[in-house]
C-alpha cells in the first residue's frame, strides 16, 4: 500500500517596516517554492486588510487583532500542510508572540523573519507614499516614524534586503526552509 504524505507545513512571519521589503521576497520565494512543486501561499497584509480585516484601523488594539487573525488563517492553511509566507508589519513583539504560541500549540512550524531595513532607507523607497505623507503632516501614526515598531530579538533569520539583491536574500530564506526540512 502507497501512502503519500504530505509535506510539514508552517508559517513564515516577514516582518519589517513599510517598504522594507517584506512582499517582494515573500513573493520571490512563494515562486521559487511553488516551480519546486510546494504549496505555497502568501498572506499579504495589504490583501488581508482589504478583505480580512476591513473596517480595522490602525490604533495599537486594531493592528494587534489584524496581526492575530492573519495569525489564524497562517496556521490553519500550515496544519493542513501549505507553506505559508506572511509579509506583514507586525509592529509589536506580543502580537508576534500570540501568533507563534498559537503555531506552537497546534503544532505546527513557525519562522520569525526579519527584513531589517533602515527607515531612511524605507522612506527612499517609499512604495505606497507613505513616507511622503507622513512628511507632509498628512499622516500620522507611520510605523517606525511617529508609531513603534518593535524589531524582533530572537528571530529565526534577520535579512538585510537593504544590502544584498532580492535573489541573495531569497537564497538566505530558502537555506532557512532546508535546513528545517521546510523546503
Amino acid at each position: 500500500m502507497n501512502v503519500r504524505t504530505t509535506p510539514a507545513g508552517a508559517t513564515v512571519w516577514l516582518t519589517g517596516l513599510p517598504s522594507a521589503g517584506k512582499t517582494t521576497l515573500a513573493r520571490a520565494l512563494a515562486d521559487r517554492l511553488t516551480a519546486e512543486g510546494r504549496r505555497t501561499e502568501v498572506l499579504d497584509g495589504d490583501e488581508i486588510r482589504t478583505f480580512l480585516s476591513a473596517g480595522l484601523g490602525f490604533s495599537a488594539e486594531d493592528r494587534d487583532t489584524n496581526v492575530r487573525r492573519i495569525g489564524f488563517v497562517a496556521q490553519l492553511l500550515a496544519s493542513h500542510g501549505v507553506l505559508v509566507l506572511v509579509p506583514v508589519i507586525a509592529p509589536y513583539a506580543h502580537s508576534r508572540e500570540a501568533v507563534r504560541k498559537r503555531h506552537e500549540a497546534a503544532g505546527t512550524g513557525y519562522l520569525e523573519v526579519h527584513v531589517a531595513t533602515p527607515v531612511d532607507v524605507c522612506s527612499e523607497r517609499d512604495v505606497k507614499g507613505l513616507y511622503a505623507k507622513q512628511a507632509a503632516g498628512d499622516l500620522s501614526g507611520l510605523t517606525g516614524v511617529d508609531d513603534p515598531y518593535e524589531i524582533p530579538a530572537h528571530p529565526e533569520l534577520r535579512v538585510e534586503a537593504h544590502r544584498q539583491s532580492v535573489g541573495e536574500s531569497t537564497a538566505a530564506l530558502h537555506a532557512l526552509l532546508t535546513e528545517r526540512g521546510l523546503a
